[in-house]
């Protein structure tokens, strides 16, 4: 399995990175999980425009879903006049009103299943493409799901966005990698099911037994080495900062 960083910033774009947007590869399929602002810019950096084969969103905050606006545009006006195979889209429910609703001069109301294929998230286990998923109801103000993906022995867990719970510790359970937020700083924000800190990321880490710990979704206004030092303190194994391009294979 071969996980990219597309984007990593949280909230809203960094100077030097997009918004959340990791592509997740393996046997020549290309798994994406969430698109949020300027992730279509730096995704074609990696892949082409036609080729990814699924997209997984979280949740329905415009950091996490805003640039499948722009995608739509791209599959649906597409240049050579050929109009692609729906692509299989999980989200969470109503993301097909949402994203429409966003992009409001869709040419009908249904525009968006013509190029998406829709499928409504909920906690449960199934595939996609060669990967076997788990996706779990999170904590967070909206309808948000983590997802942990295997592949030939191999677990990657997302966390997307979301307070502490038990639910993500299962989900991240003896994981190779956990990819997981940090957009708040211990002390400093303390609002209850919206996000993690450092500290609150690497806690869960340990507990859930994860062999490599990720730190992503830093909003710019965030000291992202004060999360990575936090994290380290209470989480035993390697860790480190997403980085826009970083690549991991495991």
């Amino acid at each position: 399995m071969k996980l990219t960083v597309v984007g990593c910033s949280g909230s809203f774009p960094s100077p030097g990175s997009a918004c959340s947007s990791y592509l997740v590869e393996a046997d020549g399929f290309r798994l994406l999980l969430d698109m949020g602002n300027g992730a279509l810019g730096e995704l074609q950096r990696h892949v082409g425009l036609y080729d990814l084969d699924a997209i997984f969103l979280s949740h329905l905050h415009a950091d996490h879903c805003i640039d499948m606006c722009a995608y739509f545009v791209v599959r649906y006006y597409r240049h050579d006049g050929a109009r692609p195979v729906p692509l299989p889209v999980y989200g969470p429910e109503g993301t097909e009103q949402r994203l429409t609703a966003a992009h409001a001069d869709t040419p009908s109301d249904r525009a968006m299943s013509e190029v998406f294929d829709f499928h409504t998230l909920k906690a449960e286990s199934f595939e996609i493409g060669p990967f076997s998923v788990v996706t779990e109801k999170l904590r967070h103000p909206v309808d948000t799901f983590g997802i942990r993906i295997e592949h030939g022995g191999s677990t990657l867990a997302y966390s997307g966005d979301t307070g502490t719970c038990d639910a993500l510790e299962e989900l991240a359970r003896d994981a190779d990698l956990f990819l997981c937020e940090a957009s708040f700083v211990d002390g400093k924000e303390d609002i209850p099911d919206l996000h993690l800190n450092g500290r609150e990321a690497g806690e869960a880490a340990a507990r859930a037994g994860v062999r490599r710990l990720v730190l992503t979704h830093i909003p710019p206004w965030t000291d992202e080495i004060r999360n990575l030092a936090d994290a380290q303190t209470v989480y035993p194994g390697p860790v480190e900062l997403a980085a826009p391009g970083a690549v991991y294979e495991f």
